[in-house]
């Protein structure tokens, strides 16, 4: 059984190994949303995929829920050869982007089934992931 590792609902400050995950579109255009909050901790206008700074954005406009998935897993292999940083996902695609968080939880089905251990997910999404 893995260990229930929650983001904070707000995240407005990060320490040194804290890494913010959210989502972004594959242009790099972090104009609202957590993207924008991202700025302040190095995303890079015109980056849409991966590690900026104290950042690392998965893009979630492109399309269906599909498009996302090979993104998030990514993201994960990415987490996992990292154990040094502590990522805190924001329920990334549940806000400009229009999904529900019933359809992009079970995308991170496999930092609870593998045990990525620097992982740390929405409340919502675990509220999916492992319904009481």
């Amino acid at each position: 059984m893995s260990t229930k590792r929650v983001s904070p609902q707000w995240i407005n400050k990060l320490e040194a190994n804290e890494i913010f995950v959210f989502g972004s579109n594959l242009e790099g255009m972090h104009g609202g949303g957590a993207a924008a909050v991202a700025r302040k901790w190095g995303a890079i206008w015109g980056q849409g995929v991966g590690l900026q700074g104290q950042t690392y954005a998965i893009p979630t406009m492109q399309g269906g829920v599909e498009t996302i998935k090979p993104y998030v897993d990514e993201f994960l292999a990415f987490a996992k050869s990292h154990p040094e940083l502590k990522f805190l996902v924001t329920e990334i695609g549940c806000g400009i982007a229009g999904f529900t968080v019933q359809e992009i939880a079970p995308l991170f089905k496999a930092a609870l089934d593998e045990n990525i251990e620097n992982v740390y997910l929405p409340q919502r999404f675990y509220e999916v992931l492992s319904p009481m």
